[in-house]
């Protein structure tokens, strides 16, 4: 049975809600074979080789290169992607509707053109069609280069869910074909005719792993990190470049390094391993959430990890003696509150991570926020609309060669105060969003909403909430006076 047949009767939308049929397992949720793979430790490998094939798509790589903060804040592009899956496969209807719609909303908004003019739309149902059949694709070339191809029967199944999936956010899954074998040959027109060799798929393949910047748990471990990731992000590199489909290699002139093929194979096997650990080890969530936790967090886990942060920076000590790698410098602690107007540019302002402020960047912020606050329309909305002000103040006062973006260069020779009244209003949105009750003041539970990575309570407020000015000050404060703030740090500052 294909989803085709699932939602063109009249009762289409009841059966592609719940997932049940008559002795079919569910579409989503506990008994899904989505919901299976998506804690499987050998998915990481998988979701790396579709996120490249997606990057191939022309369009999808134009909108990756424009709007994506996944140059500069990798780790939270990760957190947020498996809480959208998480969100879109769980057992919760009104949730993954809710996220349908928030996908919806946050694709309306990327559309433009690429550097060859030609125009991309992440509303496009070609497109969407196409980031949904890699990561079928991958999954099921994941199973068979670890040993454990899928059975006709389960890949059926699992391509059925991936059309419900598609179907969701589409009200028709009709872009991906109606089955199987039919997908096969769609699969392997666009990888023949339509893959490209994009600037997008460069930076993931052979820079994004290079540079990748140490998640918050491993903050402040610089040299083993460094170290660790030396090694680590050539390999990734390499094996997901041999995992790629042959016909596109050639044509992109992709390098294979020799023996990469028995180097991939050996690492899907040796990661499928880890599906014999006790489960709460490998839960996608658990480990992500553990990857976001600060050593500095009010977390209770946070006690254990500054503790095994204490010895491994021993060791990376030891590794400094006796490495050749360049010394790397200490990250700034955590009491230093200040940055210089060349940080904050870099770790605030510039989300897209090109070297440059313009509405893209601050687009992501309002999205990370509103991801954050799973705001409903009209508040996420009115959320965009602030930041789209506070853009058109910013370029007004700092775009001083006329180009329409702001160089850091720009921006650190004015040195300005951004507490303008747009930027007010951004605070405004954010105050109101966190009220849920109305009553002009931030409790514990609501600011704890507001701020879910890294919370720390102000001990020196004795009334325990926060007003509505307190709140925009602090908030001023961070944007415009380059402060370091813990709870704010997380959400927009960090990878």
């Amino acid at each position: 049975m294909t989803i085709t047949d699932d939602t063109r009767d009249g009762d289409a939308d009841h059966r592609a809600d719940t997932g049940h049929g008559a002795g079919q397992a569910p579409l989503f949720g506990t008994g899904s074979r989505f919901q299976e793979f998506l804690n499987d430790p050998r998915w990481a490998l998988a979701v790396i080789r579709a996120t490249v094939l997606e990057a191939a798509h022309p369009q999808v790589g134009a909108a990756l290169l424009e709007n994506s903060t996944f140059v500069a804040h990798p780790w939270r592009r990760l957190r947020n992607t498996l809480r959208s899956l998480q969100r879109m496969c769980g057992d919760d209807d009104e949730a993954r509707h809710r996220e349908a719609a928030r996908l919806n909303r946050l694709h309306a908004r990327l559309s433009g053109t690429d550097p060859q003019g030609r125009p991309y739309d992440a509303r496009d149902p070609a497109v969407r069609a196409w980031v949904v059949a890699t990561l079928f694709e991958s999954t099921v070339t994941m199973c068979r280069l670890s040993g454990q191809p899928l059975e006709q029967e389960v890949m059926e199944r699992l391509y059925t869910e991936f059309r419900a999936y598609l179907a969701l956010m589409e009200d028709d899954a009709g872009q991906l074909p109606d089955t199987l074998p039919e997908f096969w040959t769609y699969y392997d027109r666009i990888v023949t005719h339509e893959l490209e060799n994009t600037e997008a798929m460069r930076i993931i393949l052979y820079r994004l792993f290079d540079h990748l910047p140490a998640p918050p748990v491993l903050g402040g471990l610089p040299t083993l990190w460094a170290a660790g990731r030396a090694v680590t992000g050539p390999l990734i590199g390499a094996i997901t470049v041999a995992s790629l489909p042959e016909p596109f290699r050639r044509r992109a002139g992709l390098p294979e390094t020799p023996g990469a093929q028995t180097l991939m194979q050996g690492a899907y096997l040796a990661v499928g391993l880890a599906r014999f650990l006790p489960d709460g080890w490998i839960r996608a969530d658990a480990v992500a959430d553990l990857l976001a936790l600060s050593p500095d967090s009010d977390d209770p886990r946070a006690r254990t990890i500054a503790a095994l942060h204490h010895r491994m920076k021993r060791a990376g000590a030891l590794i400094r003696l006796i490495t050749p790698f360049p010394p790397v410098p200490e990250p700034t602690t955590p009491n230093t509150t200040r940055r210089s107007a060349e940080e904050f540019f870099r770790e605030v302002l510039d989300q897209t991570g090109d070297g440059y402020l313009d509405w893209p960047d601050l687009a992501a912020m309002a999205r990370e926020l509103s991801t954050r606050l799973d705001l409903d329309a009209p508040e996420e909305t009115r959320l965009y609309h602030a930041h789209a002000d506070w853009w058109r103040e910013l370029q007004q006062a700092l775009d001083t060669d006329g180009d329409g973006r702001v160089s850091a260069h720009e921006y650190a020779s004015a040195v300005p105060s951004l507490a303008g009244p747009a930027l007010i209003r951004v605070a405004e949105v954010l105050f109101d969003v966190a009220d849920t009750d109305g009553d002009q003041r931030i409790d514990a539970d609501e600011y704890r909403a507001l701020f879910q990575t890294g919370f720390h309570r102000d001990t020196h407020r004795t009334d325990g909430a926060y007003t509505r000015s307190a709140f925009i000050n602090d908030f001023l404060s961070f944007m415009s006076g380059r402060l370091r703030s813990t709870p704010y740090d997380p959400v927009i500052a960090q990878a």
